[in-house]
């Protein structure tokens, strides 16, 4: 587009660059911006275009003359494009822009549009085009001191060229439990509410290709109320005793909030038991009954909130003098259905189970016994605990993609090894934007791909003797250096490094571990030696004096069609440094 300058107002000289003859006034009349094609179009956020400003001048009563000229260039949309003093434009998001170029009154506009399609090549010097293939939530994890105050959460996305992108500001954000705490939905700030922990999800939409990429980190807040109870539910919901001395035992679960999270309370000092009867069955502060006589009595649980607010529920408990039943009698799974609304959603599901022996009723959801089943384990994988892990977590679904699935536990009887089995169900639904469904809203489950967990976690320690100056670094999955920082050795020189370090990287991402200080006497597991850039050494060798490198790459686990393990996942590693 050319705009002409009316010869009117045309009073004035400009300087133009030496390669014209300025031998005498010489008058600005048009600018022309190449290239004069109608509409440039970048297809790639980060991608350029070059523009350049022609200037037609006429000098006294000669012809017009035609020159590249310096100009004040600038975007009419700064949300799509960005342009620099020298006229090179570059694509930071989807949409429609005007460059306008502008000398000593006389301006020119051309139209620049960003589509990020998903392949094809595009107009500048940036190349094919890209799109965000992951989204890394920095930093991730954070916790606050008390409600109020705030931090400012960060999405980095990695495009499909390799490139990162400060994304914050355009994807949409929200926390697990808005009762602990809120985030803006385009700015990535975090404010506590209550105490607790609640999950930071951003979701960044490629526009074109119509895919939605999540990423996500933990808020904590230490102190204040917490999270108060909205209900309590008991398990199981009736006994039946002997009149003679037999106890059994019920299992209080209150749900927090909005978030719906189970939380055992059995044994809290916020919950009183009681008796209807208690000539007939008497209750302990922990929720054994114990049966004295026949009959039938009612079992009162009250869960008082910090508040001073109350919930309570009931179960009744039949005393009889009949004989005792088998060993397991049942297995039931709370809740018996959950549907969650974004990717890497989790569920807690508890396996409850009903026995003819004291304890009566037993939390069997991490015993070894106990094995968690998904029935689509490659897109909603359950979490169980085989090796009889103290400190596993069995039980939790993610979501991974949408659908559903049902999730079966198996619980062995120890006496003659019979099965009792319970089963719920796991969805994670399509949003749709409109009645065609195309794109899903941002924060619902996406169709046809498996969006693998966004997080690993890498852990750090010298398993040698030396404990003065060791020290092992590595940058982040976007190459900031030191992340992590451990040991003595970075004490020493002003850092504040521990004895075990913790850091976090995204699925598919390698990280070089650099070990410095004291006499090196290898990579105890898990790492593979390399050089400065992560190729690894043939053959294997270490420096005693160092520095020696090391890469780790954390991997998904595949899947075959029948939800299979073909290759176990590599996401959770621990790593020992030897030092002497």
């Amino acid at each position: 587009m050319i705009l002409r300058r009316p010869a009117s107002i045309l009073l004035s000289c400009l300087a133009l660059p030496i390669v014209l003859s300025l031998a005498g006034c010489t008058s600005l009349k048009m600018i022309t911006i190449n290239p004069v094609a109608g509409v440039t179009t970048l297809t790639a956020i980060g991608q350029t275009a070059q523009f350049t400003a022609i200037g037609t001048s006429q000098q006294g009563s000669a012809s017009p003359t035609t020159n590249p000229i310096s100009v004040d260039w600038s975007v009419t949309n700064p949300g799509v494009a960005t342009i620099s003093s020298t006229g090179l434009a570059t694509a930071v998001g989807a949409g429609y822009t005007q460059i306008m170029a502008e000398s000593g009154g006389v301006t020119a506009t051309t139209d620049l549009t960003v589509t990020l399609a998903t392949n094809g090549g595009g107009t500048g010097s940036g190349g094919g085009a890209s799109v965000v293939t992951s989204l890394a939530i920095i930093p991730g994890s954070q916790a606050i001191a008390s409600p109020s105050q705030t931090t400012q959460f960060l999405a980095i996305g990695t495009t499909s060229t390799g490139a990162t992108l400060n994304l914050t500001n355009q994807v949409v954000w929200s926390t697990s439990s808005t009762q602990i705490a809120t985030i803006g939905a385009s700015s990535g700030l975090a404010t506590g509410v209550s105490q607790g922990s609640a999950t930071v999800t951003a979701l960044y939409t490629n526009t074109a290709a119509g895919t939605v990429v999540p990423g996500s980190a933990t808020f904590t807040i230490a102190s204040g109320a917490p999270e108060k109870y909205t209900s309590v539910t008991l398990t199981p919901a009736a006994e039946l005793l002997s009149a003679s001395g037999q106890t059994g035992q019920f299992i209080a679960l209150a749900a927090s909030g909005s978030t719906g999270l189970l939380t055992n309370v059995t044994s809290s000092p916020q919950i009183a038991w009681t008796s209807s009867i208690p000539s007939i069955a008497t209750v302990s502060p922990a929720g054994v009954v114990t049966g004295d006589s026949p009959g039938t009595v009612t079992i009162t649980a009250v869960v008082t909130n910090t508040d001073g607010t109350v919930v309570s529920n009931t179960a009744s408990v039949t005393t009889t003098v009949t004989a005792a039943p088998e060993p397991l009698l049942s297995l039931t799974i709370i809740p018996n259905s959950v549907s969650v609304g974004n990717l890497q959603d989790t569920a807690q599901f508890l396996a409850i189970g009903t026995y003819s022996t004291p304890p009566y009723v037993r939390d069997l959801t991490n015993t070894p016994d106990l094995t968690w089943i998904s029935s689509f384990p490659s897109v909603f994988p359950v979490d169980t605990n085989n090796g009889g892990n103290s400190g596993a977590s069995a039980g939790i679904v993610t979501a991974y993609g949408s659908g559903s699935a049902t999730i079966i536990a198996e619980a062995t009887n120890p006496l003659d090894g019979t099965i009792q089995t319970a089963t719920a169900t796991f969805n994670c639904p399509l949003a749709l934007a409109n009645p065609a469904g195309n794109p899903p809203e941002p924060g619902s489950c996406v169709p046809g791909t498996q969006a693998f967990a966004l997080l690993s976690t890498l852990t750090i320690y010298n398993e040698g003797l030396n404990n003065t100056n060791w020290e092992v670094t590595a940058p982040s999955a976007t190459n900031t250096p030191n992340v992590i920082h451990c040991g003595p050795g970075w004490a020493l020189g002003g850092g504040t490094g521990g004895s075990v370090c913790v850091a976090t990287y995204p699925i598919g991402a390698t990280v070089v571990l650099k070990a410095s200080g004291g006499a090196f006497g290898g990579w105890s597991y898990n790492c593979t030696p390399s050089d400065l850039a992560g190729n690894p050494l043939v053959p294997a060798t270490i420096s005693a004096t160092g520095p020696n490198y090391c890469a780790v790459t954390f991997s998904p686990a595949v899947y075959d069609a029948l939800g299979n393990v073909i290759t176990p996942a590599n996401s959770n590693v621990t790593l020992g440094a030897i030092f002497n």
